[in-house]
């Protein structure tokens, strides 16, 4: 506790005796008893008190790191829309795809039978079966291919 030898002890023992005296020895060993428990006690408290106040502080900063983050993510809430992200990118594939952006617009017009809208042929019955067992059909769409008028000009015999 205090690294002293048993010498120590008994020279402060002595000490102890001759100074105080047999009579009130007891006593003063008795007082010094409570005060070293009272001691003991407070130290006790203290280092509970102290280990709680790191315990706060540790607290205080998870507490500030997630209310840091829940500020990003609300930050972020409004720029980040997944179904938007979705529609545009859809939209951009598709754009692509059709060859730009008038292009689209025109299949969808066509999708909805509003401008310059034709007639697709279905597949007729023993088509779709045929096809549901995997036989080799030929397709819809190269039988009803609309003809392309040439784009040359048509022009008189050269002279």
């Amino acid at each position: 506790m205090l690294d002293m030898s048993w010498g120590e002890v008994m020279l402060i023992g002595g000490v102890a005796l001759i100074v105080i005296g047999p009579k009130d020895l007891p006593k003063a060993l008795r007082t010094l008893g409570q005060i070293t428990t009272k001691v003991r006690r407070m130290a006790g408290e203290f280092q509970s008190q102290f280990n709680e106040a790191i315990r706060e502080a540790e607290l205080e900063e998870v507490r500030r790191d997630v209310e840091g983050v829940k500020r990003t993510v609300d930050a972020a809430r409004p720029s980040f829309n997944p179904v938007d992200t979705i529609r545009n990118e859809i939209r951009t594939a598709v754009e692509g795809r059709a060859g730009g952006p008038s292009a689209a617009k025109d299949s969808a017009k066509d999708a909805t039978g509003d401008a310059g809208s034709f007639d697709v042929p279905r597949p007729t019955p023993e088509q779709q079966t045929a096809q549901m067992h995997g036989a080799a059909t030929p397709s819809v769409a190269a039988e009803t291919s609309p003809t392309i008028p040439d784009s040359k000009p048509e022009t008189g015999p050269t002279p």
